[in-house]
């Protein structure tokens, strides 16, 4: 049965959230589960409406790129979106019903994600991660790797979408530039999306220092990017494109929660990167149909992020720091003649100004 795995004890209680290794350093584990949804009827996961569900925290980076990209396509009816509370428990992910969360799996009556691994697969024994991609019909978890569920994401189910939210028009992952996205996506990924977890999670000065630096030194690499032609108002030009998706994840957090829970704080975007914090905003801020209506800022949960991150470590505790104030500063709107944002985009805060 896919809920008869041992309880943990009270003693185990923190294990999970034991991330480093012996060594100090934290090594992320290979998603285990790697099939593909594909447009072909004939597949093995043939894309259909309603037959699939992502599972997703608000506060995990890895997931909020697979809900930016449903909301960037407009796959909201297609898909049936599930999320879990923001707190990650002595038995991982689970539902509360909390800050608008499900209260229960939807689909099973679930308590927590862990069950949904168990009864894809009982003898599974590692971390219980989001996303995660289900198919209702096999009743099977098809992936839960990120980066390859926003790739099916954005092709694979465009037969359901009007014209205008396909690959074609929109050009996440055009083909001329899928070299240079590739390689942006390396470093990237190794330095700052996965490299603040290595800073963060480090128990030792020598695995803290040998995170922190290249970290500050790819942003620097991307400030630079932006200021060279073609690389404006995103990281390769006209188009959002996949890289621009998963650095927002990364930088959205990045003042909030690993600056200042995650030891990550030689810099602040903000503050320190003026090119990348007009990015980053802009981003957010859009409400326009480049986003369908505002996809970065409706599935981005400042509260839920900033209470994840402050109770996810080995030594959390319940306090959830203040700042900064405000989550994220207002775009100078004159700065965008006829660019659509949202209400509260030029909304002026006591004591800050735009950058």
């Amino acid at each position: 049965m896919a809920d008869k795995q041992p309880e943990p004890t009270k003693a185990d209680d923190r294990k999970i959230f034991k991330q480093a290794d012996s060594d100090g350093e934290f090594r992320r584990q290979n998603a285990q589960f790697r099939s593909y949804v594909s447009a072909d009827p004939d597949s093995e996961f043939p894309a259909e409406k309603d037959r699939y569900v992502l599972y997703i925290v608000y506060g995990c980076p890895w997931a909020h790129r697979t809900n930016i990209v449903l909301h960037l396509k407009g796959l909201e009816s297609i898909i049936q979106l599930v999320v879990l509370d923001w707190e990650l428990g002595p038995q991982g992910w689970f539902f509360s019903g909390r800050l608008g969360t499900d209260k229960v799996d939807p689909i099973y009556g679930f308590t927590h994600l862990r069950q949904l691994y168990w009864k894809a697969d009982p003898s599974y024994d590692k971390r219980f991660t989001v996303p995660v991609l289900w198919d209702k019909k096999r009743e099977t978890l098809v992936s839960n790797e990120s980066s390859e569920i926003i790739r099916m994401l954005y092709t694979e189910f465009d037969e359901f979408l009007p014209e205008e939210r396909r690959e074609a028009v929109l050009k996440m992952y055009p083909e001329n530039l899928r070299n240079e996205i590739e390689d942006m996506n390396g470093w990237v990924y190794e330095t700052i999306n996965n490299g603040v977890y290595k800073t963060g999670f480090a128990t030792t000065q020598e695995a803290y220092d040998s995170h922190l630096y290249p970290l500050f030194e790819s942003l620097a690499r991307l400030e630079k990017h932006l200021s060279e032609p073609g690389h404006t108002p995103y990281l390769f030009g006209a188009h959002i494109t996949e890289p621009d998706i998963r650095l927002f994840t990364t930088l959205v957090r990045f003042d909030v929660a690993y600056h200042t829970i995650y030891r990550c704080n030689l810099k602040m975007i903000r503050h320190d990167f003026p090119r990348l914090h007009e990015w980053l905003r802009r981003l957010y801020w859009d409400s326009s149909d480049r986003t369908n209506g505002g996809a970065f800022k409706k599935t981005t949960k400042f509260d839920q992020i900033k209470m994840g991150y402050a109770t996810a470590l080995e030594a959390a505790t319940t306090v959830v720091p203040g700042g900064p104030d405000p989550d994220i500063l207002p775009l100078e709107l004159d700065k965008y003649p006829g660019f659509s944002v949202s209400p509260d985009a030029g909304k002026h805060y006591p004591g800050f100004s735009v950058l």
